[in-house]
């Protein structure tokens, strides 16, 4: 069913018309949500004759023999590009590049209000994979670095490898690596609240997308002791002759155990379950993880697991909502991991780049770690300063930092 327009001001212009619904939501769209704002005045000739002709072509010139001066000299080392093509946005699937607009400047706004960072959404009217990394190598010299967002997989993966490789600059899509800064976060956490190690962990994943394959791999690299990832037709494992590229590979690399069958087999006995697909899973099925077990049910609106039900059995449990304890979202991250990618004029974001950005996140909650306390506050205004910080660290150790 279509969404409802409604006109919150009720300004069609249309004599007579009846008074029609007020939604808060429309009325804050309307117009947008974000404006392009000078921070230099341009009140007489004067000023113009510096910001405009004949000032600017100093710069120009001055650029133009030593191209590196841009960042010093533009707003390039400043300001991200949000890149889309609609294929993925939200709950809402495959909706078009118009569409995703909205969600586009929501990224880009809580950029700018979390991290200080400029962002600009840019929707691609193509789904082409040659065609979107063309276009983003060619828009590239205006952009300090590239966000993607809301691309379907597994195109996102081939679209994120292909652009790393022809540019210099930070790309980073956040639906996978955001997502799983966060969990190995608040998994830190949960861990040493119960008094584990990653690597005595075992992992359940369902979901084999964009954010499942990446969390897969980036905890596996943190240390955690096993998991295994689920999709429609059950645990990705090396007997499955259906399996995609990335899923292939996804089962050499995980299901140390060798499970096969269904999700709720893997999660037999199992330490940690990771929801990022929005099915449901079947209370018994949770009943029967190990004792002291994390349910991270992040589908929204409707967790895989009611928070209800994972309480019954689990010591830590977290959702992607903003109404239960321990939010795992992603604005913990994607703020500061650009803020001091672009502080210290990265090239790139290495995985220990990320790593330091999950730790920075799970090191603030500090004394305050508990049950229902495991991930700070998306509002908590420690987080994007501690990963800044951390991020920049990590690039200059990695050789990846410019200044």
């Amino acid at each position: 069913m279509a969404a409802e327009i409604v006109n919150p001001r009720n300004d069609s212009g249309t004599e007579g018309a009846p008074e029609e619904p007020f939604d808060p939501v429309f009325a804050l769209h309307r117009g947008g949500k974000m404006a392009v704002q000078a921070t230099v005045p341009v009140r007489n000739k004067d000023d113009l004759s510096l910001a405009y002709t004949p000032g600017v072509a100093k710069v120009c010139t001055a650029i133009a023999e030593q191209p590196e001066l841009v960042n010093d000299y533009t707003w390039k080392s400043q300001v991200v590009a949000v890149v889309t093509d609609g294929t993925a946005v939200l709950g809402l699937g495959d909706i078009g590049p118009e569409a995703s607009l909205p969600v586009m400047e929501g990224k880009a706004i809580l950029f700018k209000q979390f991290g200080g960072v400029d962002a600009v959404p840019i929707a691609l009217a193509t789904t082409d994979t040659d065609e979107i990394v063309e276009t983003v190598v060619r828009l590239a010299p205006s952009f300090g670095g590239v966000n993607l967002e809301d691309i379907s997989a597994p195109r996102c993966f081939e679209i994120e490898r292909k652009l790393q490789e022809r540019l210099d600059i930070p790309v980073f899509h956040d639906d996978q690596h955001g997502t799983a800064i966060v969990t190995l976060a608040a998994l830190r956490n949960a861990a040493k609240l119960t008094g584990r190690t990653l690597g005595e962990l075992r992992g359940v994943i369902s979901g084999a997308g964009a954010a499942g394959v990446a969390i897969a791999k980036f905890l596996l690299q943190a240390g955690l002791g096993d998991v295994a990832v689920a999709d429609r037709k059950g645990i990705v494992s090396r007997d499955r002759e259906d399996l995609t590229d990335v899923k292939r590979e996804i089962a050499e690399l995980t299901n140390k155990a060798g499970l096969s069958g269904s999700l709720e087999t893997a999660l037999a006995g199992a330490d940690v379950f990771i929801g990022v697909s929005g099915g449901t899973v079947p209370e018994e099925a949770v009943a029967a993880m190990a004792p002291n077990a994390f349910v991270f049910a992040m589908a929204n609106p409707n967790p895989e697991v009611h928070p209800d039900v994972a309480h019954k059995y689990a010591a830590v449990v977290a959702t992607g909502r903003s109404d239960y304890p321990n939010q795992i979202n992603n604005v913990l991250a994607f703020p500061g991991i650009f803020a001091g990618a672009l502080q210290v004029r990265a090239s790139r974001i290495t995985e220990g780049m990320k790593i330091a950005a999950a730790d920075a996140i799970a090191d603030v909650v500090g004394d305050q770690l508990a049950a229902d306390c495991v991930i700070p506050s998306p509002f908590d205004e420690r987080v994007a300063p501690a990963v800044a910080a951390a991020v920049a660290a990590a690039a200059r150790a990695e050789g990846v930092a410019r200044r």
